[in-house]
């Protein structure tokens, strides 16, 4: 009597791909947060209303501010996006409204700036509640007249942009802690929305993982496959990295597989030799890297300030710029290549 075949141990442990869908625009997943999500985007990207993303790093914030531009009538017209944090203060109203030549030291030429560069498509104002306090005031009549002078300037200058702004941080404690303009708020926040962390989209973590791999799969000619363990352990984290964590867990995971996909569990390896936060202190295990240790510093910080990434900056001796891109390069994994 002949016997069936044993399965092949690789293939009995590979995991079933998840139903394609559709992307919205930029953004993928079926879940009930981004179903809202999506439905109130498609109301608001006919209209001419400006538009406040409330969400927590890596939510994909940007993306929703591109998708909102693209399904809207402005879509053949330019999309600028704007990280206010990263733009040092003194040079923030010659970016976004540009200057003459001669008007300030280093002004060889006659510079343009991101506004007019958007007229009559859409300007993308990220980190919005970082933005210093004097430039709110110029910012909120730009808003209210769509007119504006470059720095050095006498010409008025007249743009016909739609504003979409982004924070991390609830916007409303900003204006309570006096960093940021109520009226201004009100002015950006004609219609709020929220990018809903990844903790909150039942059933789009396999979704979004999958297609994740499949682009790495794409731009590597590869066709490697997510065992089903490696689904599971994906389901399982919280991230606090949103999807952004989730690109680079699987990113990280695709390099170092050869045909199965193994993700190693990120709460596991999250909690080796943590350093420990008590009362304002933290402790640093002996023996753990400089770089590391800076790391925990940095992220302690901004965490004590609640994401005030100027103020961590101060307290620190850094650059906000410098701070940026520390945050940054832990985001996305990237080698330090700046001085603390």
């Amino acid at each position: 009597m002949s016997r069936a075949p044993k399965p092949d141990p690789i293939e009995s442990e590979v995991a079933e791909k998840p139903a394609a869908t559709e992307p919205f625009g930029l953004l993928y997943g079926r879940s009930e947060a981004m179903t809202q999500l999506c439905n109130q985007l498609a109301k608001v990207a006919q209209t001419f209303a400006s538009v406040l993303i409330i969400g927590e790093s890596g939510t994909g914030k940007e993306l929703v501010a591109k998708t909102i531009h693209d399904r809207s009538q402005r879509a053949k017209q330019p999309f600028i996006p704007v990280n206010c944090g990263a733009i040092p203060a003194n040079l923030i109203e010659a970016e976004l409204f540009g200057h003459e030549k001669g008007s300030f030291t280093g002004a060889v030429s006659q510079h343009v700036g991101y506004f007019e560069h958007a007229s009559g498509g859409t300007i993308f104002l990220d980190e919005i509640t970082e933005m210093a306090p004097e430039m709110q005031v110029k910012l909120l009549r730009v808003l209210e007249t769509g007119c504006f002078h470059r720095v050095g300037g006498i010409e008025q200058i007249s743009v016909d942009v739609r504003v979409i702004a982004a924070t991390n941080r609830d916007p409303r404690t900003a204006v309570e802690e006096g960093a940021f303009r109520e009226d201004l708020l009100y002015r950006l926040a004609v219609f709020p929305v929220r990018a809903p962390p990844l903790r909150e989209r039942q059933g789009d973590i396999e979704l979004l993982a999958q297609h994740f791999l499949d682009h790495f799969n794409a731009a590597e000619k590869a066709n490697k496959v997510f065992s089903k363990r490696s689904i599971e352990t994906l389901k399982a984290y919280a991230w606090p990295g949103n999807v952004r964590e989730l690109k680079n867990t699987v990113h990280r995971a695709f390099i170092l597989a050869d045909k199965v996909v193994e993700v190693p569990n990120p709460s596991i390896a999250s909690r080796v030799k943590k350093p420990l936060l008590r009362d304002g202190t933290l402790n640093v295990w002996i023996g753990t890297p400089l770089a590391d240790a800076q790391r925990e510093i940095i992220l302690a910080t901004l965490n004590h300030f609640e994401g005030d990434k100027r103020k961590t900056a101060t307290t620190l001796g850094v650059s906000l710029k410098t701070l940026y891109n520390r945050l940054d390069a832990y985001q996305n994994n990237l080698p330090l290549n700046d001085p603390l």
